[in-house]
Parts: C-alpha cells; sequence; structure tokens
C-alpha cells in the first residue's frame, strides 16, 4: 500500500469535524489548540493560503516526533509499533508536502518565514516535551489542530468557490505529488490538502483512545 493511499483510507464526511473532548486530558489539549486558533484567526484573518503555510509548518512536526519517540520505545522494549511509526512519519512527510505546495501559491514574506522558523522551533520543542509526558494529550492535540485544519480549508476552498481568492493553476509540486491533472487549479489542491487532513484527525483521534484503552 503507498502512502498516498493509506492517506485514503479513512476519509469521512469533511463536515464533521468535532470529537467531543472527554477528560482532564482531552479538555487541556481542545484548549490549546483553541488558544492556537485564536491568535491565527487574528494574525491571518482570511489570509488562507499564508494560514496554511503557517499550520503545515506546525502540522509537520507531531509525526516527525511521535514516530522518533515511538522508534526509540521500540528499541528500548524489543516490542513490535504496530504500524505506528510508518504512520506517524508517512504522516509528517504529507505535512511537508503540504508546506512545500502552500509556499508555491501564498509566496510567504520575510517576517512569516522568519514566523514559520520561530513556530517550528517552538512547537518541536513543546510536543517533544508533551509526548514524553502524555502521549494521550499529544496525539489528542493533533486530532484537534487537524479539526481546525478542515475548518480553514473548507473556508478557503468556500473563498475560491465565491471568486473572493483567483482560482490559480494548481503548483507542479502538487500536481505531481497529489497525481492531479495537468490542468489542476488552487480548489483541486485545496480538497486534496482536506482530505489528508480530514485522515490525519480521524487517525491521531484513534491513536489517543487506543492509548487511553491501554492504561
Amino acid at each position: 500500500m503507498t502512502q498516498k493511499d493509506s492517506i485514503k483510507m479513512t476519509l469521512k464526511d469533511p463536515l464533521i469535524t468535532h470529537r467531543p473532548p472527554s477528560g482532564i486530558s482531552d479538555y487541556i489539549a481542545y484548549g490549546c489548540v483553541k488558544f492556537l486558533r485564536f491568535f491565527a484567526d487574528i494574525f491571518f484573518a482570511k489570509r488562507y493560503g499564508n494560514r496554511a503555510v503557517v499550520l503545515e509548518t506546525v502540522a509537520g512536526v507531531p509525526g516527525m516526533v511521535g514516530g522518533m519517540l515511538q522508534h526509540l520505545k521500540s528499541l528500548r522494549s524489543c516490542k513490535e509499533d504496530d504500524g505506528w511509526i510508518k504512520e506517524l512519519l508517512a504522516e509528517a512527510e504529507n505535512e511537508r508536502m503540504h508546506l512545500m505546495t502552500f509556499i508555491q501559491i501564498a509566496k510567504p514574506n520575510l517576517f512569516e518565514r522568519f514566523l514559520i522558523i520561530f513556530v517550528q522551533v517552538w512547537f518541536f520543542a513543546a510536543y517533544f516535551v508533551l509526548y514524553i509526558v502524555s502521549s494521550r494529550t499529544a496525539h489528542r492535540i493533533v486530532g484537534y489542530l487537524e479539526e481546525e485544519a478542515v475548518i480553514s480549508y473548507t473556508q478557503y476552498l468556500k473563498e475560491i468557490d465565491d471568486g473572493k481568492i483567483e482560482n490559480i493553476p494548481a503548483p507542479d509540486v502538487a500536481i505531481n505529488y497529489w497525481g492531479l491533472s495537468i490542468d489542476a487549479r488552487l480548489r483541486d489542491v485545496v480538497i486534496a490538502a482536506r482530505q489528508d487532513e480530514i485522515c490525519h484527525r480521524d487517525r491521531n483521534h484513534d491513536f489517543a483512545n487506543e492509548l487511553l484503552g491501554k492504561r
């Protein structure tokens, strides 16, 4: 099974985006994500392309951190990882390709590029510590982050459909990665990226649920 096949396995209705918090860990995760969303809304407003650049900078971190720590755990315990490592690293690569795509679309300025570095360093450190302390909360945070990503991409799509954002040609990196038609447009890219986020949302909520069941 290819990476892109696995991404499409658990697609659900993109409008069904929320898993209600249950327990202190979930409420902490949900509160953190809503806090981040508040500042993103203030800073980016409806500049969805630029928002996607910073969003994907953050989204590319958890899979790599989780995959690395699960790898080390497997080495220490001398036990199989049940496929978590491969899936988490595939998630990180998928989010990296989202970033490569939206860099071409949004063309961030110097300040936004600095913000990318700052956010990545800060989030990597925070998520690394959180994953060690509570991997369940870490995966739940990603699930809620992906819920917000689905909402943002849905709003992005509406702006395109309403003619408020130009439906420009898709960049070559997106056409090659998702196997889009040669005449694909921005709308096709947003739909493809949103489908990926739906899968990441569902899988990270599933990971958190599995970890809760192991307690």
